[in-house]
């Protein structure tokens, strides 16, 4: 409460200027009649009457109605009876709402909202009076007046008006702050929000909420705060948008709407993920090593380091943007290490990857075999060749095919190759003897696996012509029996093996015989008598590095021979 201040002798003094005419009289106007009072604090001014007619005696500011001045005057040069007091104040009410109006005096009190009177005590009293009414106030501007006077006796006012703040009276909303805006600090990852002071008089305090671009905000707030800033420092530094809307609420519960929504893109300090799948695609690639990987959700480009060792130190080797780099610093048949990691539009770098190890293949081939011979032999051919002078050799590889074409063009069409130690020049090419002519070749492979005939397509061809070693008496079709004959193993001769009768079959009740062919003689000589129900023989007398053809026949009870199945076996020396 401001108490009436005293008007000095100065203030109301007339002036008096001498003219060429005469005396001319002036009053100053009083200092009271500026005054102004910053809402929400009242102006108020006395009166020396009760129908506050005329010029205020006295203007001031009231921070608030509430005064006694028992049987004195309310102000110097003011009665102490039939005076009159009046307040104003205009001021924003927000949203507006349900208020109090609360009023008490002796002697008279009217009280005015926007100029419709609330409150009516006007009588000359002896004790003090009190009225409270309840009023709705619209949302915006209103102005209060409150008007007292004193006619005779003690003189008292008092007048409050506050909001109704329970949730069954108030049920109308805050306006929406207003003034928002939000400012980001891309160095700390911090957003300050802040906002106008709202006008509601039972305002409550401030909801924060956050969301993140294309989704919808949530009912529960970020923060809650009387304030009208905040600073969030929780943002995630994912690089993502952010919007920012701020509600008020006020003491019965209400929310208002929220401010426009304000939008932050934080700072990106997120790696992306470590790469997976990391491998050596291809040893053999010409020019270097490649290295493979699985993409990264998020990557824009990806580090390649390299290193001696598995816990050794990593240098990078360069950066790409696809999903394999090659390194063509590679030396040939040197193991390295390698570790990958995935870099985001931000330039945030992952953790490096697990390691993976890749030697280079050489990929340089041995030079062409030379010298190669090939001589028939009654096992099949002897292949010779000269030593390959690559140093990093790792065997050859001995092919024999078929002669295609005429006299004039003839192609060798080669069936798959027999591998050869490289520390020896000669293979002993084992096959059935029967007179076809053959070609050969002789490839070398280093321990790369490369092939000099797989990658120059060139190799010296040498033809040779079969010994025929055919029996000049035919096997007879017809036999119940099928033999197989296969080459002696170490020491246990020449195996053959028949079927086609049962153990307790009639035809074999005498027992088999088996049979060989005599070159010299020309004609199938028997060896060998096995019993009944036997199912194979060993020819351990047949010589070796040649070919043996075989007959084996079945023996009746009456000594009656099946015809004789055959087959042949072949033996290296």
């Amino acid at each position: 409460m401001n108490p009436a201040r005293r008007t000095t002798a100065a203030t109301a003094t007339a002036l008096v200027l001498a003219t060429a005419g005469g005396l001319l009289s002036l009053t100053a106007t009083p200092a009271s009649a500026a005054v102004t009072c910053t809402s929400p604090v009242y102006k108020r001014q006395f009166f020396a009457n009760t129908t506050f007619s005329g010029t205020p005696k006295k203007t001031d500011c009231d921070t608030a109605i509430d005064q006694d001045w028992g049987t004195g005057a309310p102000a110097s040069g003011l009665p102490s009876n039939n005076f009159g007091v009046r307040w104003t104040v205009t001021r924003d009410f927000g949203s507006g709402g349900p208020f109090s109006l609360a009023a008490s005096a002796q002697d008279g009190i009217r009280v005015y909202l926007d100029g419709v009177r609330k409150v009516d005590l006007w009588k000359n009293v002896s004790t003090t009076v009190k009225k409270t009414v309840n009023v709705t106030v619209p949302s915006g501007k209103h102005t209060l007046r409150v008007d007292f006077v004193n006619w005779s006796g003690t003189a008292n006012v008092k007048f409050t008006y506050t909001p109704r703040t329970s949730a069954d009276v108030d049920t109308v909303k805050p306006l929406a702050p207003t003034g928002a805006s939000v400012t980001y600090d891309a160095a700390t990852g911090k957003a300050r929000l802040t906002w106008a002071k709202n006008k509601e008089m039972d305002l409550a305090g401030y909801r924060v909420y956050r969301r993140l671009k294309g989704t919808s905000f949530g009912s529960t707030p970020l923060a809650t705060t009387t304030s009208v800033s905040y600073t969030d420092s929780t943002l995630p530094v994912t690089g993502e948008a952010y919007y920012y809307e701020v509600r008020a609420f006020d003491k019965a519960g209400n929310e208002s709407a929220g401010t426009a929504d304000q939008l932050v893109t934080t700072a990106d300090r997120v790696a992306p993920g470590v790469p997976a799948g990391v491998e050596i695609t291809d040893a053999s690639e010409a020019g270097g090593l490649r290295v493979g990987w699985s993409a990264v959700a998020e990557a824009a480009t990806y580090r390649v380091y390299r290193a001696a060792s598995a816990d050794g130190t990593y240098t990078l080797l360069g950066s790409t943007d696809q999903l394999s780099y090659r390194d063509a610093s590679a030396a040939v048949r040197t193991k390295y290490y390698y570790r990958v990691s995935a870099l985001d539009a931000a330039g945030n770098e992952s953790a490096r990857s697990t390691a993976v190890s890749g030697t280079r293949r050489d990929d340089t081939p041995p030079p062409a075999v030379t010298g190669v011979t090939v001589t028939p032999t009654e096992y099949g051919f002897e292949v010779r060749w000269d030593a390959n002078p690559a140093t990093d050799l790792a065997s050859y590889v001995v092919r024999r095919g078929e002669l295609w074409g005429d006299e004039e063009e003839q192609v060798c069409s080669l069936y798959p190759g027999f591998y050869v130690s490289a520390d020896t020049t000669s293979y002993e090419y084992v096959t059935d003897p029967d007179g076809e002519e053959s070609c050969f070749i002789v490839d070398a492979v280093d321990e790369a696996g490369n092939s000099s005939f797989k990658w120059t397509g060139e190799a010296q061809i040498v033809t040779a012509t079969e010994f025929d070693m055919t029996p000049s008496v035919a096997t007879p079709e017809g036999s119940p029996l099928t033999l197989d004959a296969t080459g002696a193993e170490g020491d246990e001769g020449n195996r053959l093996t028949w079927y086609g009768l049962a153990e307790d079959a009639a035809e074999q009740a005498g027992g088999y015989r088996v049979y060989r062919w005599n070159p010299a003689t020309s004609q199938y000589e028997k060896i060998a008598e096995p019993g009944p129900g036997a199912v194979e023989y060993f020819d351990t007398t047949a010589k070796r590095g040649t070919t043996s053809y075989y007959w084996v026949t079945a023996v009746s009870a009456d000594g009656t021979e099946s015809l004789p199945a055959g087959d042949s076996a072949t033996t290296a020396p």
